[in-house]
């Protein structure tokens, strides 16, 4: 039998665009009267960049949240934990360069791009 979890995660691959899930997994869903909290780790999977390079997971950076399209008057909260790796050879730690917030906010490209045609700008206080 499903979980609700489970259940959740099937109805956010339907609504979220399907990037998200090829790079990310689902590791919790909460879901409250008011939010949608969807906590996310980067999957283990080597940067192009360094294809080549002996490289070593090395946990995550910090969660960053971001906001992105409220679904059904609950606003959706991503928790993002992005991987580090480091290369041996240099001692260097890497990271994937991702370029999925909006600059100079903390709101997702497509969201800060509705709110732009909504609002004539982005707003700059949550």
């Amino acid at each position: 039998m499903a979980t609700a979890n489970d259940n959740y995660e099937l109805l956010l691959r339907a609504l979220l665009p399907k990037e998200i899930f090829d790079y990310f997994e689902i590791v919790k869903v909460i879901v409250s009267d008011n939010n949608i909290d969807l906590h996310l780790d980067e999957r283990d999977f080597k940067p192009d960049e360094y294809k080549d390079e002996k490289l070593t997971s090395k946990g995550f950076h910090a969660t960053s949240v971001i906001q992105d399209f409220p679904i059904r008057n609950r606003s959706l909260f991503l928790h993002i934990r992005r991987r580090r790796w480091l290369v041996e050879p240099t001692g260097e730690v890497v990271s994937r360069n991702w370029d999925t917030v909006a600059k100079g906010t903390r709101l997702t490209k497509g969201f800060a791009i509705f709110l732009k045609g909504l609002f004539g700008q982005i707003p700059d206080k949550q």
